[in-house]
């Protein structure tokens, strides 16, 4: 930035115009820029996943119609990520007068200090830059936040020291929305936001201006503010007062990942897998297990759908299930980390703590609960790669008496020597892309999966030491002889009569 003008003499002779910067709101910047991506077919928001059919298209629209928005979704969709990403549509440098709190225009100061700075210094006013992410002020709403902490407070310190009357700007400490005039001002979770602080907030989306401690400080702020809030908050409990909602100018929904495919694109960003100790090879079908696991809880009626079941549920998850593989590799000197399904069940505790859970799910443990989902994911996958496949041969050498246990701890090399055994299992792991030719880790974590789709359609058994054997046979229905009926042949029954 040392190539930037320092003072406002050499702000004025440079490109910075000042009809652009005096009438240039931050809402106008954030239009303009957002026309320029439009017109470039550039990426709006980079990194949001999902969102480009159904969310990016309403926020486009609130951006050009320069409205005040608020974000509706359950927790885990993105929309903090959302609120923070505009300020990809913020100019790369924006001058303003040095020192100042709220960052004042430099040709059109709007605080007392700014002001009087300029007129003695006038051309040798020295300005600084701000970067867009220094535009952007996050506040997480809480029952405990004050209109101090959000449009500023007299300080009577301040006035001792200063000599000022309690009515002079210099003695005001400004809050949060203040300090992001010429910026995004974000609120999360607004309906936890008391209704008195609430009303607050009306005079700034309004009026364009603020009123501190009663007295007639005014301060017309450029500022463009935005929301997050979960709906069941926003309309069922009602704690968004109606005045301020009616000030918002666009009410856009997020969802949860339509598709598999989609979650698991998510989860592959965000995800910490790439770990520096091993080589790290990540099935697809533990993949597509991970991330159904999250789908079927959403439809799980033991799990509470108005608190939803967050992205960050697969995520968790995923970096469990690769650090239980990855500890398995150190403990047993492998070159490659292939996690398996036992690595899932290992992660269970990535789980659990992410669910909601109705009665009847707290009846049954989050334990319960979160296996019963992850053989139901399991169930599923499986279902996308061996529909109509004959995998009687292996079934029957369960059936015939044949036992094996696959310890998420044990060696890939051991446990490949024991799947040989199965009848039939080793030749059916093409539809995974594995051949016989594969390491031992990728073989035993495909060959794993198989079994561990038939012990998911109670195919074939599995104890909770992980040994894989028969299925319970249910026993033929006991045919019980009715005292009402008889089935004797009618001409014995004549006769007898």
């Amino acid at each position: 930035m040392s190539s930037f003008p320092r003072t406002l003499g050499e702000l004025r002779r440079s490109s910075f115009s000042e009809q652009r910067l005096r009438h240039r709101r931050v809402k106008d910047e954030l239009r303009e820029n957002l026309i320029a991506h439009l017109r470039q077919n550039a990426a709006i928001f980079p990194g949001i996943v999902g969102y480009e059919d159904t969310v990016v298209p309403q926020i486009v629209n609130a951006i050009l119609s320069r409205h005040n928005f608020i974000l509706l979704g359950l927790r885990g969709q993105a929309k903090s990520r959302i609120l923070r990403a505009l300020t990809t549509l913020l100019d790369g440098q924006m001058p303003y007068v040095t020192g100042c709190e709220i960052r004042d225009n430099p040709y059109a100061p709007i605080c007392r200090r700014c002001r009087e700075e300029i007129a003695r210094l006038g051309n040798e006013t020295p300005i600084s830059y701000l970067t867009p992410d220094e535009r952007y002020v996050e506040k997480l709403a809480t029952p405990d936040v004050t209109i101090a902490d959000l449009i500023g407070d007299v300080d009577p310190i301040k006035a001792a020291r200063g000599g000022h009357e309690l009515s002079s700007e210099y003695t005001v400490h400004y809050g949060l929305l203040p300090r992001a005039n010429r910026g995004i001002f974000a609120i999360n979770e607004l309906p936890d936001l008391a209704g008195k602080i609430q009303v607050g907030l009306f005079n700034i989306m309004q009026e364009g201006d603020v009123q501190i401690k009663g007295y007639p400080v005014r301060l017309p702020l450029d500022v463009a503010i935005v929301f997050s809030a979960n709906p069941e908050d926003y309309t069922a409990r009602g704690k968004i007062i109606t005045p301020l909602k009616d000030r918002i100018g666009s009410e856009i929904r997020t969802h949860y990942p339509a598709t598999v495919d989609e979650g698991i694109a998510i989860t592959a960003q965000e995800a910490w897998t790439s770990r520096n100790s091993h080589a790290l090879h990540l099935p697809t079908y533990i993949q597509q297990v991970i991330e159904r696991i999250a789908f079927a809880a959403r439809e799980d009626k033991k799990i509470d759908k108005r608190s939803g079941v967050s992205q960050r549920l697969p995520i968790s998850a995923m970096e469990n299930v690769v650090s239980n593989a990855e500890r398995r590799a150190i403990s047993n000197d492998e070159k490659i980390v292939v996690p398996r399904i036992s690595d899932v069940y290992a992660a269970l505790t990535a789980i659990t703590g992410k669910l909601e859970l109705e009665y009847e799910g707290e009846m049954k443990g989050a334990d319960h609960v979160g296996r019963e989902l992850i053989r139901t994911a399991i169930a599923k996958t499986y279902d996308e790669y061996f529909t109509g496949a004959n995998m009687q041969q292996i079934v029957q050498w369960f059936d015939l008496g044949g036992e094996v246990q696959l310890s998420d701890s044990v060696p890939a090399a051991e446990a490949l020597e024991n799947l040989k055994e199965i009848q039939g299992l080793l030749d059916k792991l093409t539809p995974l892309g594995v051949s016989q030719k594969e390491s031992a880790e990728r073989q035993v974590s495909a060959a794993e999966f198989i079994l561990e789709g038939l012990h998911a359609h109670k195919r074939i058994g599995r104890s909770e030491e992980r040994v894989f054997k028969a299925g319970e046979k249910k026993p033929e229905p006991v045919r019980e002889k009715s005292f009402e009926a008889d089935d004797r042949p009618y001409r014995q029954r004549r006769q007898f009569n």
